[in-house]
C-alpha cells in the first residue's frame, strides 16, 4: 500500500518561503503524477500544483503561479512544492496525492489515501 508522508510545513511571516516534501513508499513513484492539494479551516479541499511523472509538465491553480513551484525527484520518491511570497490566504494543511495524470489531479482525483498533512500558516 502506498504512502504519503508530507512534511516541512510551518509558522511564518507574509512574504516568506517555504519548501514542503511529500516521500512516498510503496508503489512505483514514477509511475505516477503527483500533485499538491491544500484545505483551509472551514473549506474543501482545493487543487494547488501538479507535476507529470517525468517532471516535464506541471499544472498550477491561478492564484499560485508565479509564487509555487512543483518538482519531483524520482530517484528519491519525492515530490516537493516551493512557496515563496507567502499570504495569509495560504494558509492551510497542505496534502501530496498521486494519480495517473495531471490533468486528473487538476480536477480533483487521486489514487489511495490522503497523507496527514503538513500545515502551513502565514501571519500578516
Amino acid at each position: 500500500q502506498v504512502q504519503l508522508v508530507e512534511s516541512g510545513g510551518g509558522l511564518v511571516q507574509a512574504g516568506g518561503s517555504l519548501r514542503l516534501s511529500c516521500v512516498t513508499s510503496g508503489g512505483i513513484f514514477s509511475s505516477y503524477a503527483m500533485g499538491w492539494f491544500r484545505q483551509a479551516p472551514g473549506q474543501e479541499r482545493e487543487f494547488v500544483a501538479a507535476i507529470s511523472r517525468d517532471g516535464g509538465t506541471t499544472n498550477y491553480e491561478d492564484s499560485v503561479k508565479g509564487r509555487f513551484t512543483i518538482s519531483r525527484d524520482n530517484a528519491k520518491n519525492t515530490v516537493y512544492l516551493q512557496i515563496n511570497s507567502l499570504k495569509p490566504e495560504d494558509t492551510a494543511v497542505y496534502y501530496c496525492a498521486r494519480d495517473l495524470t495531471t490533468a486528473r489531479l487538476r480536477v480533483g482525483n487521486h489514487l489511495g489515501s490522503w497523507g496527514q498533512g503538513t500545515q502551513v500558516t502565514v501571519s500578516s
